[in-house]
């Protein structure tokens, strides 16, 4: 990628356990697993999962919490999620995934119509939790 234009790069979450969490975001969400292999070798301190081409997300364990020293109270943020993370996806997707959550038993809410977001109003949306309690909304725009 050479245009230099601002995007967003990867999103750190708070998990238990970072193979739990890459298992469920490989089955359940859809997400490409990054890295599994080299956190269960130890050689590395997290895994991640590929949202796209340009976002993954980090699985990090808690136990790195004491180490998040580069702002004052950093650590802090352990177990602390953020209110919610949205991922926009394309109506066959946006369906695949609640399909796939549906199948694993995972909690959906009800669809919400016309929520507004980075592109306007989506036609539809929905929410739904990882194992370690992080919030995410699904939606679609076309």
């Amino acid at each position: 990628m050479t245009d230099n234009t601002p995007r967003l790069d990867h999103v750190v979450l708070w998990v238990r356990d970072p193979l739990a969490s890459a298992d469920f975001y490989e089955k359940a969400v859809g997400m490409e697993p990054l890295r599994v292999t080299e956190f269960a070798a130890g050689t590395v301190s997290f895994p991640s999962v590929r949202l796209n081409d340009e976002t993954i997300f980090d699985l990090a364990p808690l136990t790195l919490a004491e180490h998040m020293t580069m702002v004052p109270g950093a650590a802090d943020s352990a177990g602390h999620p953020v209110n919610h993370v949205c991922l926009s996806l394309s109506a066959d997707a946006f369906q695949t995934l609640r399909s796939r959550l549906e199948e694993r038993s995972v909690p959906v809410s009800d669809y919400l119509y016309d929520s507004y977001g980075a592109r306007g109003l989506a036609r539809r949306s929905f929410y739904f939790r990882d194992p370690d309690g992080n919030v995410f909304e699904a939606r679609h725009y076309e």
